[in-house]
């Protein structure tokens, strides 16, 4: 599972960085020229395709806690292990799970803003704070890549302590299985 997500959430990060750098060279969104208008698509469809992916990335991690997280409870119940096991799990999973929460929300508002910054958009959305629409788009954007980036690293480092834990339970089994002279 390491190696697996680590190849999705690197391509996951790349695909927001190419949003990223896409929406820096439209310019002036308002400007009919084809070429902006082609920059500007190319900025949505990449973006809208970024914003799924890493949400695909993020979904996949929760299905792996969920899936592991049951078969270690299944397992300690079975073979009457040691309920460390599965406090260590659910430990990881909730922790990871609030961490994902924040990466997919903070999505969601890249996407909002940059939807209200579209001069096709009925909102209007010039400034917040003094600051110009297209400049909180671009910082909230920035701000969502460096989030899903630290929520990534935080992600690997649980799947990687919860490989370690369930390595841990395929131990004590497999000792109580030799013990007891059952096949392994």
């Amino acid at each position: 599972m390491k190696r697996i997500f680590s190849t999705l959430a690197v391509l996951s990060t790349l695909l927001l960085l190419t949003a990223l750098v896409l929406g820096l060279n439209i310019g002036d969104p308002a400007d009919r020229a084809r070429a902006v208008q082609t920059v500007l698509t190319y900025h949505f469809l990449t973006a809208m395709a970024a914003l799924v992916f890493a949400a695909l990335v993020h979904a996949i991690v929760l299905t792996y806690f969920m899936g592991t997280g049951r078969w270690i409870e299944e397992t300690v119940r079975v073979y009457h292990l040691d309920d460390h096991w599965l406090t260590g799990n659910r430990s990881l999973k909730y922790r990871t799970i609030g961490l994902m929460g924040l990466a997919l929300s903070m999505l969601i508002l890249t996407a909002g803003f940059g939807a209200a910054v579209d001069p096709a958009s009925t909102v209007d959305f010039r400034s917040l704070a003094g600051i110009p629409a297209d400049t909180v788009h671009f910082l909230v954007a920035a701000t969502t890549i460096g989030v899903n980036l630290v929520v990534n690293v935080w992600e690997f480092q649980a799947i990687r302590r919860n490989s370690d834990l369930i390595a841990g339970v395929l131990n004590e089994v497999h000792q109580m299985r030799i013990a007891r002279g059952l096949p392994v």
